[in-house]
C-alpha cells in the first residue's frame, strides 16, 4: 500500500519525479507478484510515456524499452532512448510493433475513444504478452484530477463551480482532455476482446484491498486508481 506515501509526497512536492517513481516501482512489484518476469529478455513499450519514468525503471532492470507518446517529454537521461511519436486516440497503433510487456499508466482517462483503444490492445502484444493498464476512474476521489472533488457535481457543473469557488487555473477540461470513465463499463469492454484474458484487477495504490474491484458501484468510489493486468491469448 502506497496511497499514504503518494498523498504525503504530493502535498509536499506535488507531482515531482519522485511521485511518479514511487508509482512505477510499486507497480513493477505488483506485476512481479502477478507472475510477470521482469528481466533482460523483456521487450517493453511505455505507451503514453510522458517523462518516461516508468519505462526508465524497467530499463534499469535490463529490459529493452521503447517509449511512445504524442510529444517527446522524456527526461534528459533518456535523450538517446527509442521514442515513437503516436496519437493514441487517432493513429494506427500497429505501427509500434509487438512487445512482451506494455505499460500504459494514467492515460486511459485522457482518451476520447477508450473503447476503440481497448479493442486494439492485443495487436501490440506478442503471444502470452502482458498489458499493464491503469487509470483514474471518474468517481474516484481524484476523478476530476486538479478540480476534485468538484467532479462529483458532474463534469460540466463541477468545473464551473471549481472556477467560481477556487479560481485557480485548471490543467484539464472535461470532454476535451479528460473523459469520465467507469470501471464496470471498461471491464466489460476488455472482456469483449476475445484475444485477451484479464489476469488481475486491483486498486493500484492499495492492492491488498483487491476485493473492492469486484463489488459493483462501490468500486467506482473506493478505487482511487484502477490497475488491470491483461494477457494475450495465443
Amino acid at each position: 500500500m502506497i496511497i499514504h506515501k503518494l498523498i504525503a509526497q504530493h502535498l509536499k512536492h506535488h507531482d515531482d519525479p519522485e511521485f511518479y517513481l514511487l508509482q512505477a516501482q510499486d507497480a513493477i512489484s505488483w506485476l512481479e507478484r502477478e507472475g510477470v518476469q521482469v528481466n533482460t529478455r523483456l521487450r517493453v513499450l511505455d505507451l503514453g510515456a510522458g517523462h518516461g519514468i516508468f519505462g526508465s525503471v524497467l530499463a534499469e532492470r535490463g529490459c529493452t524499452v521503447t517509449f511512445a507518446d504524442e510529444t517527446n517529454f522524456l527526461m534528459d537521461s533518456l535523450r538517446n532512448a527509442d521514442f515513437r511519436k503516436i496519437n493514441i486516440d487517432s493513429d494506427d497503433l500497429k505501427v509500434l510493433g509487438k512487445y512482451d510487456l506494455i505499460i500504459c499508466s494514467n492515460v486511459l482517462e485522457h482518451l476520447s475513444k477508450p473503447e476503440k483503444f481497448l479493442s486494439q490492445l492485443h495487436e501490440l502484444l506478442c503471444p502470452d504478452g502482458y498489458f499493464f493498464l491503469s487509470w483514474t476512474n471518474w468517481l474516484s476521489p481524484w476523478g476530476g484530477h486538479e478540480f476534485s472533488p468538484f467532479h462529483y457535481f458532474g463534469a460540466r457543473l463541477g468545473v464551473r463551480l471549481y472556477d467560481k469557488v477556487i479560481g485557480k487555473k485548471r490543467i484539464h477540461t472535461p470532454f476535451k482532455d479528460l473523459f469520465p470513465t467507469y470501471i464496470g463499463a471498461l471491464i466489460r469492454e476488455m472482456k469483449r476482446n476475445k484475444h485477451l484474458a484479464i489476469k488481475s484487477i486491483s486498486p493500484r495504490y492499495y492492492p491488498e484491498f483487491g476485493f473492492i474491484t469486484r463489488i459493483p458501484l462501490l468500486r467506482e468510489f473506493l478505487t482511487w486508481n484502477c490497475a488491470v493486468l491483461l494477457q494475450r491469448i495465443r
